[in-house]
């Protein structure tokens, strides 16, 4: 992570414990302060595992963002203080429908208790605007400086593609030896590549506008909002074909779209070595052939971008949170009564 941390699956079990014990004092004082009606938490994992048994009583909802369940893969010894009392999760939200599925399956959850929300983004912030003339033809990347995001990758594509007009724009940051790999393969592309760091919604919004091209080359990910953002942004989309981009752009054929399928990996986030070679090659392809397309001016149909990102407004996305909440609550009042009446 771009701050000080540590990973889970490096914790002792006197470090777990410690962890357990500072969020129960957090979960009770935050509970007898707002004596909610409903408690929504984050991530299907410790936390989450630990509010449930605290107030088994009071209606749960958890929202899973992928990298929770990836926890659940990387970290085989802390499945038994998550699994059970993820099970009594009133409902779960997920992105979409891989990712339903693997809870299914990873934590033996009911599927009618889990509803498929999704991710939102502010569709009054990520806009379209005129695009800058050409050349040069402006690549826009945002999200963590890491070799499981594949910047690497990105960045010695780059290198294969020296003769076309490119300037590349990485935006975020990481931490470590990947940080700086990053930065050290940029660095070795001079003026064709301009690192931003962490912005804010309004600055990638703005550097989105300004862009042609946007480029995910991700081997891990969730229900990627990014891509949503550069699409509502007029942004050329290159992504990895994973089921989370599939579910946002699969949907749709046209050619601001181009999704790379990958080899088998060797880790879940990790390709082999060997696959190098033509992941660089076909991805140099799908930007060169987009870089066709932007000097061609050519443009989907009217309402293919719209109807593409609509789903994922925050409005769109709430009113399906909300009807998890009131059925979540329903649910638990039709439980009480339930059992009243049999007494």
């Amino acid at each position: 992570m771009p701050y000080e941390s540590s990973r889970f699956i490096d914790l002792t079990e006197e470090e777990i414990e410690a962890y357990q014990e500072a969020f129960t004092e957090k979960i009770k004082d935050a509970v007898s302060s707002f004596q909610p009606d409903i408690i929504h938490s984050h991530h299907l994992w410790l936390m989450t595992s630990t509010a449930r048994l605290l107030f088994p009583d009071v209606p749960m909802v958890t929202t899973c963002h992928s990298t929770d369940l990836r926890q659940y893969l990387n970290c085989p010894h802390l499945r038994g203080k998550v699994t059970g009392a993820c099970r009594k999760i009133d409902r779960i939200m997920a992105l979409g429908r891989d990712q339903a599925e693997q809870i299914k399956t990873l934590y033996g959850i009911a599927a009618q208790n889990i509803h498929i929300v999704g991710g939102g983004f502010n569709d009054t912030v990520f806009v379209e605007v005129n695009k800058p003339p050409i050349p040069p033809y402006e690549i826009v990347y945002a999200g963590k400086l890491s070799c499981a995001k594949g910047v690497p990758w990105l960045l010695r594509t780059m290198k294969r593609l020296s003769r076309l007009p490119l300037r590349l724009h990485l935006l975020g940051s990481g931490s470590g030896e990947e940080e700086k790999l990053c930065k050290t393969l940029a660095a070795e592309l001079g003026s064709r590549v301009i690192l931003h760091g962490r912005v804010c919604q309004q600055e990638l919004a703005g550097i989105m506008g300004n862009s042609h091209l946007f480029v995910l080359p991700s081997f891990y990910e969730g229900l990627p909002l990014v891509l949503l953002e550069a699409l509502a942004c007029g942004c050329r989309i290159i992504s990895t074909d994973l089921p989370g981009c599939r579910e946002i752009l699969g949907r749709s054929e046209n050619d601001m779209l181009k999704l790379l399928p990958l080899p088998s990996l060797e880790e879940v986030d990790k390709p082999f070595e060997r696959d190098w070679p033509q992941l660089e090659a076909m991805l140099a392809e799908a930007i060169t052939e987009q870089v066709k397309h932007v000097m061609d001016g050519s443009r989907p149909a009217p309402g293919v971008i719209t109807a593409l990102t609509a789903p994922y407004t925050w409005e769109n996305v709430f009113s399906r949170i909300e009807a998890v909440y009131d059925e979540a609550l329903l649910n638990t009042y039709r439980s009480r009564f339930t059992v009243k009446m049999s007494d």
